[in-house]
């Protein structure tokens, strides 16, 4: 399982539209476009992987469920970030005020805006150099808080607007701390 870069921009850059039209009529196929505007294509997960993804996004859907403070979104979800990247982050989070704040196309297509908060899960064939690049690139456009779990290594980085990046080795649970008030991620699913 491997990713794909496809620079395009000698022959065509892509509008927003053009690169959310090539995804709709692709949709066994999964892409991002960095802020190069390269396209990413991005190979299924495999059954562990998948099965993580699916565990952590219902703990945030029950938990949103709950307290009613915003809108998750899955890894089909892509996002139009600020600086011009389109991103898919494993598992997202918005604020119920600033996905209020959008139009309905804007809500229909990639909403053109950071995540509050974005949670990556590192594949067994993902790179840990790419996936941190890419959690800088979230901070970068102004997500408040990110987690990048590598469950492999069982080890997390907390990625947080304006400080530095803290490592957790085995951590038992995640706190959303004050983006997230009253989450709790108990990782025993995702430690397996």
């Amino acid at each position: 399982m491997t990713n794909f870069t496809i620079d395009l921009n000698s022959v065509i850059q892509l509008t927003d539209d053009q690169f959310y039209q090539l995804c709709r009529y692709n949709p066994d196929l999964k892409f991002e476009r960095n802020v190069e505007g390269k396209i990413i294509i991005m190979s299924p997960t495999g059954g562990e992987t998948g099965n993580r993804n699916a565990e952590i996004a219902a703990d945030f859907v029950i938990w949103n469920r709950e307290t009613r403070l915003g809108e998750v979104f899955d890894s089909s979800t892509g996002f139009k970030l600020p600086n011009g990247a389109n991103r898919s982050p494993d598992v997202s989070w918005i604020e119920r005020k600033r996905w209020d704040k959008l139009t309905p196309e804007q809500k229909r297509k990639f909403p053109p805006l950071a995540p509050d908060f974005v949670l990556e899960l590192i594949s067994p064939h993902e790179s840990l150099k790419q996936s941190q690049g890419k959690m800088e690139e979230y901070i970068i456009n102004n997500v408040r808080l990110g987690w990048l779990i590598h469950p492999q290594k069982r080890l997390v980085e907390i990625y947080r607007l304006g400080k530095e990046v803290e490592v957790l080795q085995s951590p038992a649970t995640l706190s959303g701390e004050d983006v997230l008030p009253g989450f709790v991620l108990n990782l025993a699913s995702v430690w397996y």
